[in-house]
C-alpha cells in the first residue's frame, strides 16, 4: 500500500487535487472571481480568505505540475530553452496584472484615471522585479546553502570564514547574465524619454527575440538523471511524452494565470482591512502573489539538490520580465488608445525604475564570478527590505507632500548605494568580465554553426 502511494503518478494527482477548490469555484461563480470584504452576491463574489485560500492551493498544485513539465521536456529540446518556457509561464501572472493596467491607461489616455493606471503599471513592473532579486535571488541562494547540509548540493562552495559560504552558478547561464546586463544598461536611458515608447519595445522585445533564437538552437545537452515524476515521464515514447508536456505546461499555465487576480487581489481586500496603503500593495502584495509560482518552482527543484537549475529559472525570469514584460506595455497601451503612444509616468516612478536598474546591475556584478555567497545575498535581501519598510514607515508617518519628497530622496539614495557597490564590483571583476564576454561569444557561435537539421533524439 505504501509503495503504491510512493507511485509517481499519486504525486501527479495530488497536485492536481490540490487545483481542483479553484476550479470548482470558477465553475460555479463565472469567469470573474472578484473576491470583496462583504460580498453581496453569494453567487458572482468569493470572501478575501476563500480567494487566499483557493488561488493560493492551485498556484501551489499548478507550479509542481510546471516543474515536472519542464524537467520532462529537458530531454527532448536544449535545458536552457525548456526554462526559459517556464519561467515565461511561471510569471504569466505577473505579465497579466501589469497588461491590465498598460490597457487602462491607454483606453483613458490624457485622463488622471489614465496617468495613475500608468503609473501603476511601472510600480507593479519594477516591484516585481525588485522582488524577483531582493527575496528570489538572496532567499533562494540561502535555502540552497541551509539544503546542502541534508542534499548534498555539489553545486554548494563550503569555505571557512564569516558567511563565505556559497552557491556556484552554472557558467552555462552567461548568455543570460549578458543579456541582463545589456537591458540593464538600456533601463536606465528609459525614465530620459519620459515614458516607454515603440523605441523601448522594439530594444527590448528584440533582444529578448534574439535571446531565444540562440538558445533554441542550442544542443540538447545530457541533464543530471531525473528521479520522481519527470523520470517516470521521460521513459514514455516520444510521442506520449511530448503530449504529457504539453498538457502540463497548459494546464498549469492557465490555472496560474486565472489564480492569480483572485488570489492578489484577496490579499489586497485583506491588506486594505489592516490599513496598508492601496498603491504600496500593488506595488509590492500584487507582485510578491504574482510571483509565488515561480519561487515555489525554484524552491521545488533546490530541494531536489537541482539549484542549478533553479538558478537558471530565476535568471531567465529576469530576463524576461526585464526585456519582454517592459517592452510589451507601450504596445498594450498603444492598442487601447487605437494609435501607437508612449506610457508616460511620473518622477516617482521614474525613480522606480531607475533603482530597480540599479539592483540589478549589483546582482548582475555578483554573479560576474558565478557564485553567490552568503555574505552578497544578505546584502540584497536587507538592502530590499530595508529600503521596501523605509518606504513603508514613510507612508505610514508623515502627510503629503512630505511623503513623496521623503520617498524619492530614499529611492535616489538606495540607487546610489546599488550603482556604487554594482560599479565597484564590476571593476574589481574585470576578469571575470572578459570570461564572460568569451562563454557568451562561444556560445553565440556555436548557435550560428550548428545544423539547421538535427536527427531525432533516441529515447
Amino acid at each position: 500500500m505504501i509503495g503504491r502511494l510512493r507511485h509517481p503518478l499519486v504525486a501527479v494527482a495530488a497536485a492536481l487535487l490540490l487545483t481542483l477548490p479553484f476550479i470548482a469555484l470558477f465553475v460555479t461563480h463565472g469567469y470573474h472571481l472578484d473576491p470583496v470584504s462583504t460580498p453581496t452576491n453569494p453567487h458572482t463574489n468569493i470572501s478575501p480568505p476563500v480567494a487566499v485560500l483557493a488561488g493560493g492551493l492551485a498556484i501551489l498544485g499548478a507550479a509542481f505540475l510546471l516543474a515536472w513539465g519542464a524537467e520532462t521536456a529537458e530531454k527532448d529540446v536544449p535545458t536552457a530553452f525548456a526554462i526559459a518556457v517556464l519561467a515565461v509561464l511561471a510569471v504569466a501572472p505577473e505579465y497579466a496584472v501589469d497588461a491590465l493596467y498598460a490597457w487602462n491607461a491607454g483606453a483613458f489616455e490624457g485622463t488622471a484615471r489614465g496617468m495613475e493606471a500608468a503609473n501603476l503599471a511601472i510600480a507593479n513592473m519594477t516591484g516585481a522585479n525588485r522582488i524577483l532579486i531582493g527575496l528570489g535571488w538572496s532567499g533562494i541562494a540561502l535555502f540552497t546553502i541551509y539544503r546542502a547540509k541534508r542534499t548534498g548540493d555539489s553545486a554548494v562552495i563550503q569555505r571557512t570564514g564569516f558567511l563565505t559560504d556559497a552557491v556556484a552558478i552554472d557558467r552555462d547561464i552567461s548568455l543570460e547574465i549578458t543579456f541582463l546586463l545589456a537591458a540593464t544598461a538600456y533601463a536606465f536611458f528609459i525614465p530620459l524619454g519620459n515614458g516607454i515608447g515603440i523605441v523601448d519595445t522594439i530594444v527590448l522585445v528584440g533582444l529578448f527575440a534574439l535571446y531565444i533564437l540562440i538558445i533554441i538552437r542550442g544542443d540538447i545537452e545530457e541533464t543530471d538523471a531525473h528521479i520522481g515524476v519527470p523520470a517516470y515521464f521521460q521513459a514514455y515514447s516520444k510521442g506520449p511524452r511530448v503530449a504529457v508536456v504539453l498538457f502540463l505546461f497548459a494546464f498549469s499555465g492557465v490555472v496560474i494565470f486565472e489564480a492569480v487576480h483572485p488570489f492578489a487581489l484577496g490579499l489586497e481586500e485583506l491588506g486594505t482591512a489592516l490599513g496598508v496603503p492601496p498603491f504600496f500593495m500593488i506595488q509590492w502584495l500584487a507582485p510578491l502573489a504574482s510571483e509565488s509560482p515561480e519561487l515555489i518552482v525554484v524552491a521545488y527543484l533546490v530541494n531536489k539538490a537541482r539549484s542549478t537549475a533553479g538558478f537558471n529559472a530565476l535568471i531567465s525570469s529576469k530576463l524576461n520580465q526585464w526585456t519582454l514584460l517592459i517592452g510589451t506595455l507601450a504596445i498594450v497601451y498603444s492598442i487601447a488608445a487605437g494609435q501607437i503612444g508612449t506610457l508616460s509616468f511620473d518622477q516617482k516612478q521614474a525613480a522606480e525604475i531607475w533603482i530597480t536598474a540599479a539592483q540589478s546591475l549589483f546582482a548582475l556584478a555578483i554573479l560576474l564570478n558565478f557564485e553567490i555567497s552568503i555574505r552578497e545575498a544578505v546584502t540584497l535581501l536587507v538592502l530590499f527590505v530595508s529600503q521596501v519598510v523605509a518606504e513603508f514607515y514613510v507612508i505610514q508617518t508623515y502627510a503629503e507632500p512630505a511623503a513623496a519628497d521623503i520617498g524619492l530622496l530614499i529611492l535616489y539614495g538606495y540607487t546610489g548605494v546599488y550603482t556604487f557597490f554594482g560599479i565597484g564590483l564590476l571593476l574589481m571583476r574585470t576578469g571575470s568580465v572578459r570570461e564572460l564576454i568569451a562563454y557568451t561569444v562561444s556560445d553565440i557561435r556555436t548557435a550560428i554553426s550548428r545544423d539547421a537539421t538535427q536527427p531525432d533524439r533516441a529515447d
